[in-house]
């Protein structure tokens, strides 16, 4: 490809957890002289790489990639850390005459990106969050899931009532607003996108996602876990950090807490998982201008052949 030609060009490569998309993105990039921006909200602390899954050094196969090991845990991060970061990535890239090639499962994030979304309404109201929080501690996080059902069933439907803060911020912004932050959402994603993009979403089997992912989190347990996670503790991370939130690190907390078992924060770990899955197709189906790749006992070189086939010419 002319290397002048691809100063708009962005290929997206989505789908739910444990499908394949990291293997998929690298042989792109390998093929086509890409390099990948992960599109993970985990994927960008560091210290945290066996209960992400992060990809290795020696799975990259020489391909750079963007947007992973850039925070420790301890440190916020949001939407717009992600939208600004990436749009300095893609600059870089399309510097160098290569494509960007997004890979994650992180809906918003490529959304933010894909359509340079405005993030208006007013900002953290910080008495709005405490008494929502209080909420979430003493009456539990389904209670306050309850009330965000009530004002934007939409949002509701695709958050697990686990994740307080996303919880915690639909409210809040349901409250500053006349509109809930999923018709605001809807609006943003009738903006044009400024880039020549394509949009591949990568599904598969129900069952065989769901093996995979069970597969996925034995490896994580047998790769030590337990001990990664002892060690974000001893670096000063708790329960209510966004980071300590993450699917597997949660449920490893309550172990080390005592709260529960091993085998019941296992069990947990791949419930937890196959539900974001679930909540994951359940976004991008809803995307406009998705091309959806089945793979369906397919090898990653011969979806790669499907890709390329249909790329620009």
């Amino acid at each position: 490809m002319d290397k002048l030609q691809n100063a708009d060009k962005l290929i997206i490569i989505a789908g739910p957890t444990a499908v394949g998309k990291s293997d998929l993105g690298v042989e792109l990039a390998v093929r086509m002289g890409g390099e990948i921006i992960s599109a993970d909200s985990m994927q960008v602390y560091k210290h945290m790489d066996i209960g992400t899954a992060k990809i290795t050094e020696e799975e990259m196969r020489g391909v750079p990639h963007h947007m992973i090991d850039i925070i420790e845990p301890v440190e916020p991060y949001h939407v717009y850390d992600f939208k600004q970061r990436a749009q300095a990535a893609c600059k870089e890239i399309y510097g160098r005459g290569h494509i960007p090639i997004i890979v994650g499962g992180t809906g918003f994030y490529i959304q933010a990106l894909l359509y340079d979304i405005e993030f208006s309404g007013q900002g953290q109201d910080d008495e709005i969050r405490a008494e929502l929080q209080a909420i979430a501690d003493e009456q539990g996080p389904e209670a306050l899931h309850r009330i965000l059902a009530e004002l934007d069933p939409d949002t509701a439907a695709t958050l697990h009532p686990n994740n307080v803060k996303r919880t915690i911020r639909a409210i809040e912004y349901a409250r500053q607003n006349s509109d809930t932050i999923y018709e605001h959402n809807a609006e943003q994603r009738k903006r044009i996108s400024p880039y020549d993009f394509r949009f591949y979403l990568l599904d598969d089997d129900r069952q065989a996602v769901y093996e995979r992912i069970d597969a996925r989190v034995d490896r994580m347990i047998e790769a030590g876990l337990e001990d990664e996670v002892r060690c974000l503790q001893d670096m000063g991370c708790k329960a209510d950090m966004t980071s300590m939130q993450g699917i597997g690190y949660k449920q490893m907390l309550m172990y080390i807490d005592g709260e529960i078992s091993l085998d019941e924060a296992i069990r947990l770990i791949k419930r937890d998982s196959r539900h974001y899955a679930k909540r994951q197709l359940t976004w991008f189906r809803r995307e406009r201008d998705i091309i959806r790749i089945e793979r369906m006992g397919r090898s990653t070189a011969e979806i790669a052949d499907e890709i390329m086939a249909g790329m620009w010419t």
